[in-house]
């Protein structure tokens, strides 16, 4: 009976064990990940709109139908991008992606407080190497690191109502996201100066 005990235990255990290792490793190894799965369809540094959810038949999983989409596929090797994204009249909200899809930063339209989401996206390294700006305050520039080279930014605009849909395109084909033509102004205050 100890035996048999022993035997069932030492199985649900192994199975444990297997199962938190295939979950763990399942997207590292995924081949279709959102990162690959985009990149036919979108441009490198570029805001690409996409198509409306329909039923069977969307590019990404889980996608709402009241809200249009676009993506930015970034790579950030070759210097900073900025991003400026209209905001539509609902809703809109930016979210960053790392190439292995960790959410690492989102802001909306009520948190940016403005009329046009605009933000510079660099590495820690690319951000560091910024020249000090004593006039230049965090509320002036809104600088974002990403902790990989590469990833992805998703815009979203609500369409408060189906006939909405065309404006909420709309803001979105506005975006752009691309590389910086000018070196972006340092976002904090020299630490120790007034």
């Amino acid at each position: 009976m100890i035996r048999l005990l022993f035997t069932v235990v030492v199985g649900v255990l192994l199975g444990g064990v297997v199962h938190l290792v295939s979950v763990l490793a399942l997207p590292r190894i995924s081949t279709q990940d959102a990162y690959s799965r985009l990149t036919p369809m979108t441009k490198l540094n570029a805001v690409t709109p996409l198509p409306l959810a329909e039923p069977g038949n969307s590019p990404m999983p889980f996608m709402d139908p009241a809200f249009a989409m676009a993506i930015c596929r970034y790579d950030l090797s070759d210097g900073a991008i900025k991003l400026t994204v209209p905001v539509s009249q609902a809703y809109t909200s930016v979210s960053f992606y790392t190439r292995n899809e960790i959410a690492y930063y989102a802001i909306n339209d009520r948190s940016a407080g403005k009329r046009v989401i605009e933000l510079d996206l660099m590495t820690e390294a690319q951000h560091e190497d910024l020249p000090e700006d004593e006039e230049i305050t965090a509320a002036d520039r809104l600088i974002i690191d990403s902790p990989t080279t590469t990833g992805l930014i998703v815009l979203k605009a609500l369409a408060a109502e189906p006939g909405l849909m065309p404006q909420a395109q709309a803001s979105l084909a506005a975006a752009s996201c691309g590389a910086q033509t000018e070196p972006p102004a340092k976002s904090e205050k020299p630490r120790g100066k007034r």
